[in-house]
C-alpha cells in the first residue's frame, strides 16, 4: 500500500529539511513533492497563483500513489488554498496517510529563515503576513501530529519513519 506523509507549517519551520532527511532515511524511490519547488521552480508562479500548483501537486501525488512506496508532500500548504486537495487525498492513499503540522513560534521561524541561503528573497514583513497558528490553519478531516520547536530534524525523521513502519496512518 502506498503511503503519504504530509509536512505542513509556516515558512522557516523546518519542513523542507525534515522532508529531505526523511527521504534519505527511507531511501531511493521515495517521491518528495515540495510546494516551493512546484510553485517557484517548476511553474514560476508566486503569491495568489495557487490554482496551477494545486493541480500539479495533485497530479504528482496521484503518480506517487501508483508508483512509489512512500510519497512526501511538504510545504506551507495553507488550509484556505489546499483544503480541497486534501479532501481528495484519502482516495489515493486509503488508510496510509500521515500528516504532521510544524507548530513553531514566529520568532523561531524568523531566526531559522535568517540562516537560509534564500533569506534575502523575503523577510519579516512577508513572513508575518503568511504566518498562521496551528489552530487557524486546520483542515477538516485531516488529523495532524504536532511537531514542536524542541524536536530536531533527525528525531522528526525517525519518528515519522517509525509511524510508517507501524502502518495504518494517523488519520
Amino acid at each position: 500500500m502506498p503511503q503519504l506523509v504530509i509536512l505542513r507549517g509556516n515558512s522557516g519551520s523546518g519542513k523542507s529539511t525534515a522532508a529531505k532527511c526523511l527521504q534519505e532515511k527511507l531511501g531511493r524511490g521515495t517521491l518528495l513533492v515540495s510546494r516551493d519547488m512546484v510553485r517557484i521552480q517548476m511553474l514560476y508562479v508566486y503569491g495568489g497563483q495557487d490554482a496551477l500548483s494545486v493541480d500539479l501537486i495533485g497530479q504528482l501525488l496521484r503518480f506517487g500513489s501508483q508508483n512509489c512506496a512512500v510519497t512526501i508532500l511538504e510545504g506551507i500548504l495553507r488550509a484556505d488554498a489546499y483544503g480541497a486537495l486534501f479532501r481528495q487525498i484519502p482516495e489515493w492513499f486509503p488508510g496510509q496517510l500521515y500528516s504532521y503540522y510544524f507548530d513553531i513560534p514566529f520568532a523561531e521561524t524568523l531566526r531559522r529563515h535568517a540562516q537560509k541561503p534564500n533569506s534575502h528573497e523575503f523577510g519579516e514583513t512577508q513572513m508575518r503576513g503568511w504566518f498562521r497558528s496551528c489552530e487557524d490553519d486546520r483542515i477538516d478531516g485531516l488529523p495532524e501530529t504536532i511537531i514542536g520547536q524542541a524536536q530536531g530534524t533527525e528525531e522528526i525523521a525517525a519518528m515519522i519513519a517509525a509511524d510508517l513502519a507501524k502502518g495504518g496512518g494517523n488519520t
